[in-house]
């Protein structure tokens, strides 16, 4: 995802360079491909430790490693650096509070679609939406000005974290199940069986969501999923993906952020916790 807004922020006029853990050439040359196009690009690299001072830093890394590649940064941070993480599920804003006192990150999601198809090879496999914004913050800062234009569809959110919350409750319903049972995402509507789950677990989410105070999630949720799973329907989720390629997983930071928030407001949610479970011994191996 990194590749692709930084090709979308080249495209809009702003001078990018990637933050590579290992910085082995100056300039990084991956091909972007789409159904409509397909174009190599050329950015120049740096690693955490080399360079000066940062003026926007965005971080597209998995959820567990945004609060350490933050930490790798904070050095290169000043007061009026803007940060902005896009990551899957929630719990790293926290995490950074912990670990860099001080920084206040605008969030963002998205819905766009791109995988890394082979070595330097980015597949933008479908245009998708885009929000951001920071809590308390009503208008869209001066820097937010180009981001229209690197996605189709984007907007300036003034509550993110409810937004951030809405894709938290469908990703809840959609990349375990996916990822425990091994199929794509349309199975999980084709299938009888796993037709009675997803009922079952969304009806769990949106009694969390509730409690949480994110009623507009919690309305229609069951709809909601089925209409992403439709649009979606030949896609192995990010979930699945991670598993099936032996790489950790973000359950933490999906059904384990939503596990903690129904700890906090009395709810059991025994359907989330055994695919928490689930995946945790698959990740293991067990």
């Amino acid at each position: 995802m990194g590749c692709l807004f930084a090709a979308g922020l080249h495209d809009a006029g702003c001078h990018v360079t990637l933050v590579m853990r290992e910085q082995a050439l100056p300039v990084l040359e991956f091909t972007l491909e789409s159904d409509r196009r397909k174009r190599v690009l050329s950015l120049p690299v740096c690693n955490a430790e080399s360079g000066g001072t940062v003026d926007h830093l965005l971080v597209t890394t998995k959820a567990y490693d945004v609060a350490p590649a933050m930490a790798s940064m904070a050095h290169r941070l000043a007061a009026t650096s803007r940060v902005l993480v896009m990551a899957n599920g929630m719990g790293y804003a926290e995490e950074i509070a912990e670990t860099c006192p001080g920084i206040d990150p605008y969030l963002g999601t998205t819905t766009e679609g791109a995988y890394r198809s082979g070595p330097r090879h980015i597949h933008h496999a479908g245009r998708g939406s885009t929000v951001i914004g920071r809590r308390g913050e009503e208008d869209p800062p001066s820097w937010f000005q180009p981001w229209p234009h690197v996605t189709a569809d984007c907007r300036w959110e003034k509550a993110i974290e409810a937004a951030l919350w809405r894709k938290l409750a469908i990703n809840c319903a959609i990349n375990p199940l996916t990822a425990r049972h091994g199929c794509r995402n349309g199975e999980l509507f084709d299938r009888e069986h796993l037709r009675g789950q997803l009922d079952a677990l969304c009806q769990e989410i949106a009694q969390v969501s509730e409690a949480a105070g994110y009623s507009s999630a919690a309305r229609d949720l069951r709809g909601t999923v089925e209409g992403v799973l439709r649009g979606t329907a030949a896609n192995y989720s990010s979930m699945h993906q991670d598993l099936h390629n032996g790489r950790r997983t973000e359950i933490d930071y999906i059904t384990g952020y939503l596990l903690r928030v129904a700890r906090h407001h009395g709810i059991e949610a025994p359907l989330n916790r055994a695919l928490l479970e689930d995946i945790k011994d698959l990740e293991s191996g067990a």
